[in-house]
């Protein structure tokens, strides 16, 4: 864990000193702030990968948020490529119905993107399929609204906010029960993907890109890196993330297979299988006994061979999340006092759904943390990325 740590703080400072780094540790140009209470709503749009949400949200006196007037249609070129007019005219379409409930757009924005001190965003390239080149390099927010301006509608007072979803998803944090007695926050995903935000040195939300560390940590590893699209990029969230656990698994179990350590019962019939997925991974460590792999280790020697290997595999995506929070928490000077720790919202299926994973991650955070004289606690707040894009809105 110090050397895991050690790289992950090295890489965060260089990148916040901007130097060259593997962590982006892009600024936000947002910084925590309480929700309000007294009945504004914010229209969000949520591009978060295939499709596109749009809905209303309100912050009642006294109460929860409400999310109302929900819509999720497709991204615009995630069918066939769009120009950059048709891109506009389609988000122009999402949020139309709901222009006069609010000035103020949240816009969650899951792909790559600089964003300025304004608060529009430029997006640097697509992932998840969208296609939609002639948008790179263009402003976010000033383009929507000059393709609402198009229509006839007034947006002279109309105000965007253009954030990532984990930057998104710390600013949620704050609706969480309890929220003011914590002495700082911070937000994470581990989905599909996986990435972090942290609270810099002046105040402001940090998108670390977490998901870019450059860490292989054996022959293995640098194996099935080397047959993913982008080799050299993005090799942490390669380590852990729900499009790559169960592939990775996979190259691990076959080693295994070569090496002796299963009979020729199971290596018949893991020469069989095409690939294995993340959910089937989850599955086998579920012990959900109908999984393609409980099938094929019908010995039992093959069984708790099987179970060994893949809960060690499990183990060490647990620490290199621990390491990644961890190092998250001690940049900062939050959590020192024990009655006031740092609170992670944590959000992404990979993490909350992968057998032994969220437990192991609290064991490993909890037990390092308390070496440092750290503290932090994990929750979940739901539709945080909806959530903190509307909080974020109301502050500019």
């Amino acid at each position: 864990m110090d050397d895991l740590c050690g790289r992950f703080l090295d890489a965060m400072k260089a990148g916040l000193a901007g130097r060259k780094s593997p962590l982006a540790m892009i600024p936000s140009h947002c910084s925590v702030c309480l929700p309000p209470s007294d009945g504004q709503s914010v229209i969000v749009i949520d591009a978060g990968g295939t499709n596109l949400r749009t809905c209303l949200v309100t912050f009642p006196a006294g109460g929860t948020p409400v999310i109302s007037r929900f819509n999720r249609t497709s991204m615009p070129g995630i069918d066939r490529e769009v120009s950059a007019a048709e891109f506009f005219e389609g988000l122009a379409d999402a949020i139309e119905p709901l222009l006069d409930f609010s000035d103020r757009i949240g816009f969650c924005f899951s792909y790559a993107a600089d964003i300025l001190p304004d608060h529009d965003g430029i997006p640097r390239h697509f992932s998840k399929e969208i296609k939609a080149p002639e948008v790179i390099g263009r402003h976010l927010g000033k383009e929507l609204l000059a393709e609402l301006a198009r229509r006839g509608h007034n947006v002279s007072a109309k105000k965007v906010l253009i954030l990532n979803d984990t930057v998104a998803t710390l600013l949620a944090a704050v609706t969480a029960p309890g929220a003011a007695s914590y002495d700082g926050y911070l937000g994470f995903i581990l989905g599909t993907g996986t990435n972090t935000a942290c609270i810099g040195p002046d105040g402001q939300i940090i998108n670390v890109e977490s998901g870019g560390m450059d860490i292989c940590l054996g022959d293995i590893d640098r194996a099935f890196l080397d047959c993913t699209a982008d080799p050299d990029r993005y090799l942490f969230e390669k380590m852990i993330s729900g499009a790559y656990l169960g592939p990775l698994a996979y190259r691990v179990i076959e080693a295994a297979v070569k090496e002796g350590l299963f009979s020729g019962a199971f290596s018949d019939g893991f020469a069989a299988l095409d690939g294995l997925r993340t959910r089937e991974l989850n599955a086998f460590i579920s012990e959900d006994p109908d999984c393609v792999l409980a099938k094929i280790a019908q010995d039992d020697d093959d069984y708790d061979t099987l179970f060994e290997i893949l809960g060690a595999f499990v183990s060490r995506a647990a620490m290199l999340t621990a390491a990644n929070l961890a190092s998250a928490v001690l940049i900062t000077d939050f959590g020192k006092d024990e009655d006031h720790p740092v609170l992670i919202n944590a959000d992404g299926t990979t993490f909350h759904s992968i057998g032994m994973l969220k437990s192991l991650v609290t064991e490993y955070l909890d037990a390092y943390l308390s070496e440092k004289g750290r503290r932090a606690v994990i929750t979940q707040v739901p539709d945080s990325p909806v959530l903190g894009s509307a909080i974020g809105a109301l502050s500019i």
